[in-house]
């Protein structure tokens, strides 16, 4: 296989070349492969063998790229923390271009850590391994999981030094997405005032992800799809940590595995993010953060809505209503689903629950594990996780009464996350050379529901700290 096999569509640059730069990755002298995604690879039609030749290594970090392609640096805005910025756009990373998956669909392909360009606003463009390295296994985690999300096809080190707080090897992410439309894109177009532009932008998302709505229902597809993720995000326990309305996609996939990491003791006001100095987007705020930005998608729809302005906020505002029941339903469902239960059980059931393990400070997904195992009659694992093991008697004498259903719970509850610790443990190793971790959690977490011997210490919460745990940007 060759270059000259590989086809890459430009359908974004065609559809908005007003946001679309032409652009060039930079040189890589010798580019050396981590990991790679052999099965998404062949979801893409790429032969594996050649991806990992020469030529193959030399296009999954934008060197070479086949005929006729058009790599582009994308143009967004978005709202940082609260704050708009009206021009952010891919500081470090390349729309190589579209390819088609198996099911027949559009998949872009887009690389991170790419090198500079016009938008890098002071930045050095590249990545380091270790961030890159930390969203390939935590989007494969998610992906296991059943939660939309950005895949990561490779990550290639370029051998390339990367100053940051020291210096670090530096790797380009190969990362596979349905689209990387978000609503910062919306806000880019609205912002420069060409109604035209934002036409044909809704129309090339409409094409892509909603065939044969209109705008309104465009908006309310997207408004469907966000709040069915985030609360799939709640149910396991995920913190996104930097919801910027750049990072939140029209797609309805989880983009952007940053300043991100998974609970371990239940707490809605959990923060991991560094840079997240006032909590805005704490593990229990992440529902509102969403509907806010999807107020700001309808803001930047406004003039495709209706002819009046009043008219068009008076149906984004009625659209907009329907988030928490739609984000409600999903995780009602979703809740009831992990405990076995059927749908008309009293939502204070639930949330009798989660004072609980808040109050007792309980692994969040070790006790909907055990919760399984409860359920086929052996009740020491969940009592074990609480100091006091009567706290939670009461709790579980209600939940059996109403004969909860093991089988559905096996399906929702996993036994393997990317526990922050373990995250940390192989990227540290990998930083340093040693792939061996990685690989390990990688098995792990890929299969997240089927229980190992040989895996067992991917399970255990991390060690009693004072120091809270800390994610960073990678930037």
């Amino acid at each position: 296989m060759s270059t000259t096999t590989v086809t890459l569509s430009d359908h974004f640059a065609r559809a908005v070349p007003e946001m679309a730069v032409a652009w060039e990755a930079e040189p890589v002298a010798e580019p050396r492969l981590l990991v790679l995604n052999e099965p998404l690879a062949a979801e893409l039609g790429l032969d594996v063998d050649w991806l990992r030749s020469a030529e193959g290594l030399a296009f999954l970090v934008g060197t070479h790229v086949p005929a006729g392609a058009r790599p582009v640096a994308q143009a967004y805005a978005g709202h940082q923390f609260g704050h708009y910025s009206p021009r952010l756009g891919d500081g470090r990373a390349l729309l190589l271009g579209e390819l088609v998956h198996a099911d027949g669909g559009l998949r872009d392909l887009h690389l991170k850590g790419s090198g500079r360009t016009t938008f890098s606003r002071g930045g050095d463009g590249f990545a380091a391994v270790g961030p890159m390295l930390r969203e390939y296994v935590i989007s494969e985690a998610m992906h296991a999981l059943g939660i939309p999300t950005t895949r990561s096809l490779a990550v290639v080190a370029t051998g390339r030094p990367v100053p940051r707080e020291t210096v670090l090897p530096g790797a380009v992410l190969a990362r596979v997405a349905s689209s990387h439309l978000r609503v910062g894109s919306f806000q880019y177009a609205r912002a420069t005032d060409d109604v035209d532009l934002l036409r044909r932008l809704a129309d090339h998302a409409i094409e892509r992800h909603y065939p044969s709505h209109g705008y309104l229902g465009l908006f309310e597809s997207v408004l469907a799809a966000q709040a069915s993720l985030v609360a799939r995000w709640t149910l396991v326990g995920f913190v996104h940590g930097v919801m910027n309305t750049d990072n939140m996609t029209i797609s309805g996939e989880t983009i952007d595995y940053g300043p991100c990491a998974f609970l371990e003791a239940f707490d809605p006001a959990t923060v991991f993010s560094s840079i997240d100095h006032g909590a805005r987007y704490a593990f229990g705020n992440q529902p509102a953060i969403a509907e806010w930005n999807l107020a700001r998608l309808a803001e930047a729809l406004l003039p495709l809505l209706a002819d009046t302005q009043e008219d068009a906020i008076a149906i984004a505002v009625e659209s907009l209503g329907g988030f928490r029941r739609s984000y409600n339903a999903v995780w009602t469902t979703g809740m009831l689903t992990k405990l076995g239960l059927p749908s008309d059980t009293a939502p204070d059931f639930i949330d009798d629950l989660l004072a609980l393990l808040h109050t007792h400070h309980i692994d969040y997904t070790l006790f909907h594990h055990h919760l399984t195992t409860a359920a086929r009659g052996s009740l020491a694992p969940v009592r074990s996780l609480f100091t006091d093991p009567t706290a939670i008697d009461a709790w579980l004498t209600r939940w059996q009464s109403l004969a909860p259903d093991p089988t559905l719970m096996a399906h929702a509850n996993p036994l393997y996350i990317p526990r922050n610790h373990r995250v940390e443990e192989a990227l540290t190793a990998a930083t340093t050379g040693d792939m061996t971790p990685f690989h390990h959690l990688l098995a792990a977490v890929q299969s997240p529901y089927t229980e190992r011997s040989d895996l067992a210490h991917y399970a255990t919460p991390a060690p009693d700290t004072t120091t809270p745990y800390q994610t960073f940007c990678g930037t």
